[in-house]
């Protein structure tokens, strides 16, 4: 198994994107950008919860803090989880296909190493999503000298729920199971909505606070 994508220096990790192994891919770095809205969140509730004379929402930031911490682990994992994903498609489509029983098998192989693969970004939206309200509370209330990162923590979001959808939906045009192709398509459709929604209304509060 190769090296973990989290064990790699931001160098190594872009080299790796770029070299011409197909994972890490667009589904990982849609995760990596994910984990880092949450961490930008978090980064703000920190030093909100440090900030003099703010000594009685100390207790509040700190919370928010501690799901920030949850949300970028959770991210984190899934930048690993999907080119694992990916590279059980390829150990799928590798599988023999000379007799009528190989096909059969490495048919049915396929589509279920799909649906994982499909299923794993879909994950990916759900959870950065969560992060939407991390980053609304932040805007919100906290510390003003921090808008600008806010502002960034929810477009990383916003790019990676929009990133991951696609890879979500590259894996969905490869599979024969109809019912949970639409399901799947609905499941995106309605997270994308939320998402477009909740990255505008806190850029609104990003652009007023920046004047």
């Amino acid at each position: 198994s190769k090296k973990s994508l989290l064990k790699m220096n931001l160098r190594e990790f872009c080299n790796e994107t770029l070299s011409d192994s197909p994972a890490p891919g667009g589904g990982s770095v849609a995760a990596l950008m994910g984990a880092l809205g949450a961490s930008l969140g978090g980064m703000v509730a920190n030093l909100s919860a440090g900030k003099r004379g703010w000594d009685d929402k100390i207790e509040y930031f700190s919370n928010w803090a501690v799901k920030a911490q949850q949300l970028k682990d959770e991210l984190l994992s899934l930048v690993d989880e999907d080119a694992t994903a990916f590279n059980k498609v390829m150990d799928a489509f590798a599988l023999p296909k000379e007799s009528a029983e190989e096909k059969v098998a490495r048919s049915a192989a396929v589509e279920k190493a799909t649906k994982y693969a499909a299923e794993i970004p879909l994950r990916v939206m759900k959870t950065a999503s969560r992060s939407y309200e991390l980053l609304s509370e932040m805007a919100e209330s906290g510390n003003p000298a921090s808008i600008s990162d806010v502002g960034v923590g929810a477009l990383a979001t916003y790019a990676c729920v929009e990133g991951a959808a696609l890879n979500v939906r590259i894996n969905l045009g490869q599979l024969k199971d109809e019912k949970f192709k639409s399901d799947l398509r609905e499941k995106v459709r309605k997270v994308r909505a939320e998402s477009e929604s909740r990255c505008k209304a806190i850029n609104q509060i990003v652009e007023s606070k920046l004047g």
